[in-house]
């Protein structure tokens, strides 16, 4: 039971069983059923990487967990929870993110560089493109494809609309849009790290103000949905895979700046053929900001 609330904590880089405890707390305050989803997908993501023998450091760590954490809560979210479709489609897609992960992982290996959460966003990109010619996975609601259009409503967040998006943003890595989420997952990662909570806080108002100055439309920023990426590239890229320090910490909030704009960029992407950006936006920034890390002689990899 440890791993697998390490593989929720694992999300946001902690591998801390009480950090995932608030987590999951979290998540059962939003709805039940996402909660069950989220500890579901972290136990099966834990069980194949033991029976398929994968590093038992990683998989005590929870490292092989977090994906099938997300992979099993976007089926809850994306389609019925209710539905015995969407539970085997969580059940398969928690097993196949840790094969990705070994996969990527490997591949990566050469350079340096961590899966992050790419095969939750491989799983998860694939699954909502293809529920709608899916019966079993699609419940009678219209398309969600459509053409990418220019923003609409007003663009200046109201003092609700702003505290409650600095929240969202946090909350919106587990599809979370509710601010009391936001606010106990921030006390998941105090708990573990005040350095985790202090680089999140600082990324969710990156994300804000990047957001407003851009004429982002108010109901999105204070919902949430442009800024959790900022969040995640703001914590890996000050604390998790850069060594802390005012160079780093300048560096990881450029990266929240990049992870926000390239978000409405990356749905706007995948409008089309009815999927979402997910943390794909997370996971091109990170990825290509630590690979310019050893050219950097002021950063320092750990």
């Amino acid at each position: 039971m440890i791993e697998v609330l390490r593989g929720v904590a694992q999300v946001e880089f902690l591998p801390s069983a009480v950090c995932g405890l608030l987590f999951a707390a979290a998540l059962f305050a939003a709805g039940w059923r996402y909660g069950a989803y989220g500890l579901l997908g972290s136990a099966v993501g834990t069980g194949t990487a033991y029976a398929l023998q994968l590093a038992p450091g990683a998989v005590r760590a929870g490292l092989l967990g977090c994906n099938g954490c997300l992979v099993a809560l976007s089926c809850a979210v994306f389609h019925d929870p209710g539905h015995p479709a969407t539970l085997v489609v969580a059940v398969l897609g928690a097993v196949g993110s840790v094969v990705l992960t070994a996969g990527l992982t490997t591949l990566l290996a050469a350079r340096g560089l961590p899966a992050l959460t790419a095969p939750f966003c491989l799983v998860a990109t694939a699954t909502t493109a293809a529920a709608p010619g899916l019966r079993q996975l699609w419940h009678g609601a219209p398309t969600p494809a459509a053409l990418p259009l220019p923003a609409t409503g007003p663009t200046g967040p109201n003092g609700d609309q702003l505290w409650h998006g600095f929240f969202a943003n946090i909350g919106q890595i587990f599809f979370m849009p509710q601010w009391y989420v936001g606010l106990l997952l921030l006390a998941g990662l105090l708990a573990a790290s005040r350095l985790a909570a202090l680089a999140a806080c600082a990324g969710s108002a990156t994300a804000l103000v990047t957001a407003w100055a851009l004429g982002a439309p108010a109901e999105a920023v204070g919902e949430g949905v442009l800024g959790y990426n900022g969040v995640l590239v703001a914590m890996a890229l000050c604390g998790v895979f850069v060594a802390p320090g005012p160079w780093s910490a300048a560096y990881a909030l450029f990266g929240a700046v990049t992870a926000t704009v390239l978000t409405p960029a990356l749905d706007a992407v995948a409008a089309p053929f009815g999927s979402h950006a997910f943390t794909w936006p997370f996971v091109v920034t990170t990825l290509l900001f630590l690979a310019a890390v050893p050219g950097v002689p002021r950063l320092r990899r750990i």
